[in-house]
């Protein structure tokens, strides 16, 4: 390529840099503009390390064996310890090491034994297809021996007839809590069964590649099976059972925590029915549904297909229908085998469910795509809300529940649900409300927001005498929200769909709160009756309760909770807010060999730096950063920093200026001009929904808006997630249309706006992209309490960077991440081009400028008057193909 820098010499430069940052085992953030083929290369170095370091470690295995333990390790080495014990014998410190030694050797034996057996049964089932038809033969035989049996059990369950256990109705068994002893709890794995040898396969050194969403992945995992390293690779795709799930009967309950809920229930079923077969003559029990899909033979085939083939989980599922094996859980059998491990950063950040998954960071690579929003994930993942509405609905559920099972339920039961009654009562009660009536008739008499820490509210709320701990653990572990749920599936629906009989009319209290509580909401601005029973039907409030629960558990320096009272105690909520995100980075860096946090827009870089790095404790020397420029020439791309616009008014949108007419008129001819020399697409960026429509009311009024309806067609973004995807389409076929048939209208201006549906994840490119505009800088809400309270931690907590005190410089750089990620949308391969406009002379300020990214920042132009930044558009119109 004519160019200074070619794709090839960048991804040289930026393959270079990762392999020394996993060499070293650093923290690295790396930024990699969109086009230079960033997760390809993040992968490919990576697992190019990888075969590396595993040669060496084969190296050094065989030399060691090959001496015999003799010298394959230094005394100090050889020892815990890390030297000999004083005052020992030498004949005991000698006996010593040559045990270690002689148990070294032993173990690298082993790991060479077990190694050898996993390629060797990978190399069979890669070139022996016979294998697969004997598997399916197998379970053909194993479903029509299932069929037989169970046709035989009932037959037998008809002839004896079915009794009712304690008057309860058939199947409502299985809505009773399991009993319960926090006292003597067990560690068992979900899913593992404990006889089997293979589950103690140890983890090899792997890769765990991590990015954003389920689409990502899909694409990422492509990229790979076309790469040199995709027909060799051990890869394993990780997702949800939403994803991944084959059992249809699971599946409809859509609601990922239903499904969770289910699917554990499902093993227990499993794991009890085997324990209780012995006693099935004696005491006859209700059956209850185990999962067809959960086999351990099957799950292990499954395992070793997902290890021979690189697959994503559209293939994974596939697979898992074939074989009627898990996919949920097949993958994660093959996780310790595995070198490269692809999953959602939710799943890798959050730890119960790392643990869950059977993920182990102890000296393994952690790759993290798409971070540019890792700290507000961080946040997001470990916060919770729950509106009043929701606690007094769950308060009236478990009420319901308690009583009509309390002949039942154990002891420990029993007293977990006082517990946890007594704790949502506690919570309506710091709202200002009651539980015993409709949270939508309660008018709170002191609205406003108020923040507390986690102590504070829990002496307040008179809660500080139960372990939360022990509470959360039980939820867990009791399965409670599912069998709640199942008890309102059954008894919680209309009263006309609700029998009359002795025992349903005990519920009546619960059908009617259900009722009134729809009634309620049914006013103006609440959303209408069916679609908050379709809401109450498909979740239950105690699931968003736990999370709530879960999160009171951190510490207390850490978080706050927020007490939003408004109107009513329906609408008032409680929300946990973490303020501390490094809280929960701190054990990845720590056991991690190395972790790459890497994007195509991480500028600024500060935030990563001292408020996820530094405060989990991370030396600063451990840090690395690596930025490389784009693959265009430099003439592709025209950013200009615009300060006046053409009738010399100032462009400065602060909130005291914006709202001015002659500011929004100065807008609005500053598009029309534009629009006049710019073919195709135009992306035009507003702070907020509510300026954007502010804006376009104005220029409707002006007049502005049908200049500029002459030249381009103006769509605007929606609110709506799901009419995203029209406006797009509509927006593209305008610009196709344009661009064949001529004429005087030239294309279409997209007025979006920053942090919404369109800011990120979509790609503008070539003509749909030709021009994007920022309309003023989008800084948060200052009198947001949850940003104010994040400052002031942030200036209790965090030292002055450059004499700015650190809440100023979360201001600045929140406003400037969501500048960057916007005006990225623009540039999206190695031949697109397109110029970039600031509007707003703020962003000429060294401190603002410098948080550019720097392949913009060393292209762009600062321009104090509209003249020459109008010349410059015409110049390059000239320069390049738009036409």
């Amino acid at each position: 390529f004519p160019f200074p820098y070619t794709p090839y010499r960048i991804q040289e430069q930026f393959m270079e840099a990762l392999y020394g940052a996993l060499e070293a085992g650093r923290v690295g953030i790396f930024e990699s503009p969109t086009g230079t083929g960033k997760s390809l290369s993040l992968i490919c170095g990576a697992l190019s390390w990888l075969r590396d370091w595993e040669e060496r470690r084969r190296q050094e295995e065989a030399r060691a064996l090959a001496l015999g333990g003799r010298d394959g390790l230094s005394p100090q080495r050889a020892r815990p310890g890390g030297a000999p014990t004083a005052g020992q014998p030498d004949w005991v410190t000698a006996f010593v090491q040559s045990k270690e030694q002689r148990d070294m050797v032993d173990r690298l034996k082993e790991e060479q034994i077990r190694r050898k057996k996993r390629e060797d049964r990978l190399e069979k089932i890669r070139h022996n297809v016979h294998l697969k038809y004997t598997a399916k033969r197998k379970r053909c035989e194993e479903d029509e021996a299932k069929r037989l049996l169970q046709l035989s059990k009932e037959a037998l369950s008809q002839g004896a007839g079915e009794g009712a256990l304690d008057q309860l109705d058939h199947n409502e068994e299985e809505l009773i809590l399991a009993e319960y002893e926090s006292d003597d709890e067990k560690k068992v794995l979900s899913g593992l069964e404990e006889d089997d040898d293979d589950l103690e396969e140890e983890h090899v050194t792997k890769i765990y590649y991590c990015s954003r969403t389920h689409s990502q992945l899909s694409q990422f995992v492509h990229e790979v099976q076309k790469s040199p390293f995709g027909k060799d690779t051990r890869l394993v795709a990780l997702g949800s059972r939403q994803n991944l799930c084959v059992n249809e009967e699971v599946r409809r309950l859509s609601a990922l925590q239903l499904i969770n809920d289910r699917c554990m229930e499902m093993q227990k079923n499993k794991h009890e029915k085997k324990s209780n077969e012995e006693n099935e003559e004696k005491k006859r029990r209700v059956s209850r549904t185990v999962c067809p899909f959960y086999s351990y033979e099957q799950m292990q085939f499954l395992r070793d297909e997902v290890l021979v083939e690189v697959r994503d989980i559209e293939q994974l599922v596939s697979l898992g229908r074939e074989t009627k094996a898990c996919p949920y859980y097949g993958s994660r059998f093959a996780i310790p085998a595995a070198q490269l491990v692809v999953l959602p950063y939710q799943m890798l950040l959050h730890e119960p469910t790392r643990n869950a998954a059977g993920i182990k960071l102890k000296d393994q690579v952690v790759i993290i795509d798409e971070a540019h929003n890792l700290i507000d994930t961080i946040t997001c993942i470990h916060s919770a809300e729950v509106s009043g509405s929701q606690l007094c609905c769950a308060h009236s559920q478990l009420s319901q529940y308690m009583e009509r099972y309390r002949k039942r339920l154990k002891a420990k039961n029993l007293m977990y649900i006082k517990q946890i009654l007594y704790l949502l009562e506690q919570f309506v009660a710091m709202l200002g409300g009651n539980v015993n009536q409709n949270p939508a008739c309660q008018a709170v008499s002191q609205t406003g927001t108020v923040l507390k820490s986690i102590n504070d509210f829990l002496f307040q709320s008179q809660t500080d005498n139960i372990n939360l701990f022990k509470v959360q653990r039980y939820c867990e572990k009791s399965l409670i929200s599912r069998k709640l749920f199942g008890f309102v599936e059954r008894y919680g629906g209309p009263a006309s769909a609700v029998k009359t009989n002795k025992e349903n009319q005990k519920l009546a209290g619960l059908q009617n709160f259900l009722l009134t509580l729809q009634q309620g909401s049914d006013k103006e601005g609440d959303p209408p009756v069916e679609a908050e029973h379709d809401q109450l039907r498909t979740a239950s409030p105690l699931m968003q309760i736990e999370g709530f629960l879960s999160a009171l558990t951190n510490a207390n320096q850490d978080g706050r909770v927020i007490l939003n009272r408004q109107g009513t105690v329906g609408q008032s909520s409680l929300k946990f807010l973490l303020l501390n995100p490094a809280v929960h980075f701190a054990k990845v860096v720590e056991e991690c060999r190395a972790v790459i946090i890497a994007g195509g827009t991480m500028q600024p870089v500060a935030d990563f730096r001292e408020q996820l790095l530094c405060c989990a404790g991370v030396d600063p020397a451990r840090i690395v950063e690596f930025s490389c420029g784009h693959v265009i020439p430099p003439e592709n791309i025209l950013p200009i920093i615009l300060c006046s616009g053409p009738s010399n008014q100032q462009l400065e949108f602060t909130y005291q200026t914006r709202d001015l007419p002659q500011m929004m008129d100065e807008t609005g001819r500053i598009l029309c001009n534009l629009c006049n020399v710019i073919p195709g697409g135009v992306v035009c960026f507003f702070p907020s929904y509510e300026y954007e429509k502010q804006v376009y009311g104005h220029w409707e009024n002006s007049g502005l808006l049908s200049r500029l309806a002459a030249k381009k067609k103006i769509f605007q973004e929606p609110k709506k997630a799901n009419q995203v995807e029209q406006v797009l389409v509509e927006y593209a076929k305008c610009i196709q249309r344009c661009s064949q048939t001529g004429g005087q209208m030239t294309g279409a201006l997209l007025l979006s706006v920053v942090g919404g549906k369109m800011s990120e994840g979509i790609n503008f490119s070539d003509d749909l992209g030709r021009c994007v505009i920022m309309v003023g800088m989008p800084y948060p809400n200052i009198r947001s309490p949850e940003l104010q309270e994040k400052m002031t931690w942030l200036d209790k907590t965090m030292p002055r960077a450059a004499g700015q005190a650190p809440s100023k410089v979360l201001i600045e750089n929140l406003c400037m991440k969501a500048v960057n990620q916007s005006i990225g949308r623009a540039i999206r391969h190695q031949k697109d081009f397109a110029s970039v406009l600031l509007l707003d002379h703020r962003y000429a300020r060294p401190a603002i400028f410098n948080k550019l990214p720097q392949w913009i920042r060393e292209r762009t132009q600062v321009k104090s008057a509209f003249g020459s930044a109008f010349a410059e558009l015409r110049k390059v119109r000239t320069r390049l193909p738009y036409v």
